[in-house]
């Protein structure tokens, strides 16, 4: 399955918040698991930098990580950006099918 990379970015104001933050995180994924069950987490992570959390996922289709994008964003995300990504050997393996 397709793997991606979602990042997020939200209010400060929800950042301060401990117990709303955590209550927005479970009301998403709730959201999420209802709408794509097909969803394989890999990772979820809370991030430095000009995003706030990263989550890194599987899907059977993009269709699929354009939903959990818009979700996200409907969820309360200032942004939100989905990118996919494959595995480094992987990438290996299509950098050496190309001929210089």
């Amino acid at each position: 399955m397709p793997k991606f990379v979602l990042m997020t970015k939200h209010s400060t104001k929800s950042l301060h918040d401990a117990r709303g933050r955590k209550k927005m995180g479970k009301e998403w994924l709730h959201k999420v698991k209802e709408t794509c069950p097909e969803v394989k987490w890999i990772a979820h992570y809370a991030i430095l930098g000009p995003y706030d959390f990263m989550d890194i996922y599987e899907v059977p289709d993009v269709e699929t990580a354009h939903k959990i994008s818009l979700i996200s964003r409907s969820e309360g995300a200032l942004e939100a950006e989905s990118w996919q990504a494959i595995d480094y050997k992987d990438f290996l393996g299509i950098l050496a099918e190309i001929k210089n």
